[in-house]
Order: C-alpha cells, then structure tokens, then sequence
C-alpha cells in the first residue's frame, strides 16, 4: 500500500516541489550549502576588515568594504532560497558554516590596509571559481534558472575583485 501524498508530505514537510530529479536537488542544493558557507565567510571576513581599517584612505577604503559587505549580505538569501525552491535544504547553523567554508578567517590582531584589500580581492577570486564549479553542477542537471542567478554572482564578484585590485595597484 502506497503512502498518500499528504502522508509523504507529514514525512517530508520541507520538500518542496520541483521537476528536477532527486539526484539534480541533492547535488545542487549541496553545492550551494557549501557557496552559501563561503558567501557568509567572505561577508563576516569584509565586515571585519571594514570595522578595522584604518589609515591615510581610511574613509575610501572604508566605505567600499561596507558597499562590498552590503552586496555579498544580499546574495545570502538569494543562494540559500534557491537550494529551498528546488527543494532542498541549506546551513542551518554558524558550526554549519564553519565546517563548511572554504574562504579562510583572518583572526589576526592587525592586518594592514594594503593586505586586507590584497586578502579579500584574492578570497573574490576565490569565490568566483567557486561560482564556476556551482555553474557546472547545475548545467549538468539543466537547472538553468539557478545557474542564470550565478552568473550575475560571478558578475558581481569579479566586479569586486577588480576595484580592490584597482585600489591596490601601485603608481609608478
């Protein structure tokens, strides 16, 4: 005798549905748990260089920690709602995020201004080649609609990595 789909949804209330195959939702809502762990790394890791830079440009470097903070924040409901609409599930603690991350902390007591801004544009990068392999993972299960969000997360990220390049980049 086979379950009644109010039965089955009692046994999996958060099972959404989606057209995509179990396997596709597994390996999809996997890698975005794990981008979504790195977005809230390279979020908590610009905070704190924004809370404590310091220096001659503080105001300028300042300011556009804060503007890169804001975006990477927003991306942060958009991945983990995502891995929910396809019908998965997503972080669900900071232990989560810790086991998790692949963009490392800094816990240093003093970085300069000039190695946080090298630090976070190499963790951007960084993250941008995480997008690609996401990208992958949902073009071999066709789900196109979040690999479109990626895109623009790539976009957004590259973006970010060339202005702290540009506010690196020594005169001559």
């Amino acid at each position: 005798m086979s379950p009644t789909s109010a039965e089955a949804r009692r046994r999996s209330p958060l099972k959404t549905p989606s057209d995509l195959p179990t396997n596709a939702i597994t390996d999809i809502s996997a890698a975005l748990t794990a981008l979504l762990a790195d977005v809230f790394a390279l979020y908590v890791k610009t905070k704190n260089f924004h809370w404590h830079m310091s220096g001659p440009h503080f105001r300028d470097y300042h300011l556009l920690l804060d503007e890169q903070a804001e975006q990477i924040f927003d991306m942060t409901d958009e991945v983990a709602e995502r891995a929910r609409k396809i019908g998965g599930t997503t972080l669900r603690s900071i232990g989560q995020i810790a086991r998790q991350q692949r963009i490392p902390d800094n816990d240093a007591d003093y970085v300069t201004p000039e190695d946080m801004l090298s630090e976070l544009r190499e963790d951007n990068l960084h993250l941008v080649s995480i997008l690609r392999e996401v990208h992958e993972v949902c073009d071999e299960h066709n789900d196109v609609a979040t690999a479109s969000l990626i895109e623009n997360w790539i976009d957004q990220s590259e973006r970010r990595t060339w202005f702290l390049f540009e506010t690196t980049r020594q005169s001559k």
